[in-house]
């Protein structure tokens, strides 16, 4: 594992000792093993925070997922087990393709296990970007709810609520309809050719509960992040209803800023762990 090193950042941190606004440019100190940076004049002997349960992507999607298949699996087993006691063990061979019909993934299963992997992806480019004071924190629970937040992300700037969806070979796209001359138009967006209004609307209902965490001292964005969609090789990206839409190697140009930091993001990331706990 490499060790820790110095470096010129080449945009604004916070340093992981004291928490203090680190600027574009500054002659800093990287570890590459946690991906923070420090002051070069903030000591070893001085004790950070307290490390924060930044949560695993995914985790609540992929029981979720085993849960289903262990239920889809008894299924299937009592009935064989059906099968075995009226015609015999001997004649089973006969009819196991018959069983096999049933013997795959529900799609209602599988989809549970395609939205793990998606959130693993989008967790992987949103933690590269922790040298740049950005902290991510993942699969966070919604008190009082069944919803869970797929990352709650803390930058220098703002923060952002992002949702991460895996349509393997489906185009995200924006839409217009109705209206005249622009004129009352609906927009919306629409995903493989079909309207998918209510993945936006789900992300401003989590803008909104994390606003009302923070208060109107911090701007709240959302985010549509499209794992595997099938993207224009120019452009792609848009903002429907205030909401961006774009894919995982997308989000460095979306997050980042290359100006002063106006927040403090080691307290901001502390008050939302606490305020939405790991699911």
């Amino acid at each position: 594992m490499d060790s820790d090193h110095e470096m010129h950042l080449r945009y604004p941190g916070v340093c992981s000792v004291c928490g203090q606004s680190i600027p574009k440019g500054t002659l800093a100190i990287y570890s590459p093993s946690t991906k923070t940076v420090r002051h070069i004049d903030c000591g070893s002997t001085v004790q950070p925070p307290a490390e924060l349960d930044r949560g695993v992507a995914g985790a609540s999607a992929m029981r979720e997922y085993e849960r289903r298949e262990a239920k889809d699996e008894a299924r299937i087993q009592e009935k064989t087990d059906e099968v075995q006691a009226v015609f015999g063990e001997r004649l089973i061979g006969k009819i196991a393709t018959r069983i096999a019909i049933d013997d795959r993934p529900r799609p209602s299963t599988t989809v549970w296990a395609q939205g793990a992997v998606g959130e693993e992806r989008v967790a992987t480019q949103l933690d590269s970007l922790a040298e740049f004071g950005i902290v991510a924190l993942h699969d966070r629970k919604v008190p009082d709810t069944r919803v869970n937040i797929d990352h709650l992300v803390i930058t220098p700037w703002d923060v952002w609520t992002i949702d991460a969806k895996r349509y393997v070979g489906k185009r995200p796209e924006f839409y217009t309809e109705g209206g005249l001359f622009g004129i009352g138009a609906t927009t919306g967006l629409k995903v493989g050719g079909r309207k998918s209004d209510g993945l936006v609307d789900g992300v401003i209902w989590q803008q909104s509960v994390v606003q009302a965490a923070l208060g109107d001292s911090v701007t709240v964005r959302g985010l549509l992040c499209f794992v595997d969609g099938d993207w224009p090789l120019i452009g792609g990206d848009f903002t429907v209803k205030g909401v961006r839409v774009c894919w995982p190697k997308r989000l460095a140009k979306e997050l980042l800023k290359a100006s002063e930091p106006t927040i403090d993001t080691a307290a901001i990331s502390r008050q939302l762990a606490s305020a939405f706990p790991p699911a």
